[in-house]
């Protein structure tokens, strides 16, 4: 099936070259143990069983649990932010923003952005995998073996966060952001769940699977496409190493079915596209947040898949608010317009303040 992706690099070297939006940058430096932090404790459920030794504490608000679940293959950890008044208000309930992390990252990129540990909310991190794209893959007899990852997110992670901590279980208070194949995710898991999330948020995100850009995004991580732009979409400078792909290699199809346009063999890609004017209906009563850079052969292409959603919201009378930050110069310092964290950080700075300010 590597075949398919040939096809679809005939394109254009600029169709290609997008399919490095999934990739996202590790910042974070390796997991510390604090010395005498107890982070709560948290109990198994919803078919999550907690790692004892996956357990790990940088400071009693940031901390990490690993859990093993029938739906994914493999451990899987979650990173967990806590105001830094939770412990001190034992009566009080907070609102919860999840985060999706991007391909190729893993919940430690959250550290990449501070504004994340608000001190206004819970921040969950939940693990979605090198290249998960939020979905329950159509083949799960790939090498990665069960791929469940809507369901384990949205039927497992969720549930098992309100009845572990202190939160407010109900939409107007649960918010999901994502950036590239996170910003995806975030909208996708807003569409498929409205009754789960009152705030969805997409960074740079691969929201349009009606261009082929953003299909060959997918189709490369499948694939475990890497070379020079692998480097140069995350923030790790290149040579360095830390740029390792997206897993082993897996069908073309494994994901979403055929990505052809031929006799409604993509008729799967059709049905979860976040920026198909049906999914988009149901985002009605939720805050709807999009942000996009325009430099580089990447942003240059979520750039137009956020402003066809900006549209198709638009059309639908849905409101919405878009930063399109351009080159970055009027963001921040550290932001060139492109797909990293120079850029991503201070957006989400942006959108945490606005969301905490909003609750």
């Amino acid at each position: 099936m590597r075949t398919l992706l040939t096809s679809w690099r005939g394109r254009t070297r600029a169709a290609l070259a997008a399919a490095a939006l999934t990739a996202a940058a590790t910042l974070a430096a390796p997991p510390v143990h604090a010395v005498g932090v107890a982070p709560p404790v948290l109990h198994d459920g919803f078919g999550l069983t907690q790692v004892a030794e996956g357990a790990e504490a940088r400071s009693d608000t940031d901390f990490t649990v690993t859990v093993t679940t029938g739906q994914v293959s493999g451990p899987h950890r979650i990173r967990i932010f806590l105001p830094s008044g939770y412990r001190a208000s034992p009566d009080k309930r907070w609102p919860v923003a999840y985060f999706l992390h991007g391909g190729g990252g893993t919940v430690d990129d959250a550290g990449a952005a501070p504004a994340l540990h608000a001190d206004s909310m819970i921040t969950v991190v939940p693990d979605a995998g090198l290249k998960s794209w939020y979905a329950d893959w159509q083949m799960q007899n790939t090498s990665v073996g069960a791929a469940n990852w809507e369901t384990f997110h949205l039927d497992q992670v969720v549930p098992f966060i309100d009845a572990n901590l202190r939160t407010l279980a109900d939409r107007s208070h649960r918010t999901v952001v994502g950036l590239s194949m996170g910003g995806f995710g975030a909208l996708h898991y807003g569409e498929a769940r409205p009754d789960l999330f009152g705030h969805v948020a997409s960074l740079s995100g691969g929201i349009d699977f009606g261009m082929a850009e953003v299909r060959a995004a997918v189709l490369a991580t499948e694939l475990n496409v890497t070379g020079a732009w692998c480097a140069v979409s995350t923030s790790s400078p290149a040579g360095t190493g830390r740029c390792t792909g997206y897993g082993p290699t897996v069908d073309s199809d494994a994901i979403f079915g055929s990505p052809y346009p031929v006799l409604g063999a993509d008729r799967i890609w059709n049905a979860v596209d976040p920026a198909a004017p049906a999914n988009l209906a149901r985002l009605e009563g939720a805050e709807v947040t999009l942000y996009t850079g325009s430099q580089g052969p990447i942003d240059h292409f979520t750039r137009i898949a956020t402003k066809n959603v900006k549209a198709r919201l638009d059309a639908l009378g849905l409101p919405s608010r878009l930063v399109d930050y351009g080159d970055g110069s009027a963001l921040a310092p550290t932001c060139d317009g492109g797909h990293n964290y120079g850029c991503w950080a201070p957006a989400l700075a942006d959108y945490m303040d606005r969301l905490g300010r909003a609750r």
